[in-house]
């Protein structure tokens, strides 16, 4: 394995097993997810969406995924970057009606869970939903990319974890 990174870790791959051979092997698949990590998690131009919005939410899909260290890692992100009694809320996975957030953090997370827990029943009303909350389109295609990139890295991490079992 050249150098561990975030899934490789939560995967629990050990040194020298084949599957972390196989995974050294494809590295330059491992490289870009972390950047896509970063990218997505704390790019330097956050827009509309704070570090610690995200880390709220990638905390709150993490867990809707099952992923406890997962979730523990953005807790920590979350915590670097500065939570309020909302972004706790969202992170613990509470209810819409129990966030105590504004409108805007109310359907950003309502959107997060459409896409983490149901993404089939996504639809054109959704996104209206959120523009009708304030949510410019830069930030919804941005809300877009930390869904789709949290839910692929649980899904990522899952696998590996599988394989590493089974090899």
């Amino acid at each position: 394995m050249s150098g561990t990174n975030l899934i490789e870790s939560l995967a629990g791959l050990k040194a020298g097993s084949q599957l972390a051979d196989a995974v050294s092997e494809r590295s330059g698949i491992m490289e870009m997810s972390q950047a896509s990590h970063d990218a997505v998690l704390l790019p330097r131009e956050p827009g509309g969406l704070s570090h610690a919005e995200r880390a709220a939410l990638a905390v709150r899909m993490a867990r809707w995924n099952g992923d406890s260290g997962l979730a523990a890692h953005y807790r920590e992100l979350l915590g670097q970057a500065g939570e309020t009694s909302a972004l706790a809320a969202i992170a613990s996975g509470a209810a819409l009606e129990q966030l105590g957030a504004d409108a805007r953090l109310v359907a950003v997370t309502r959107h997060v869970d459409i896409l983490t827990k149901t993404v089939k029943d996504a639809t054109r009303a959704d996104i209206e939903a959120l523009k009708a909350a304030g949510i410019a389109e830069p930030d919804i295609v941005r809300l877009a990319e930390l869904a789709a990139f949290v839910n692929y890295q649980v899904r990522v991490i899952a696998g590996l974890r599988l394989l590493e079992e089974v090899l």
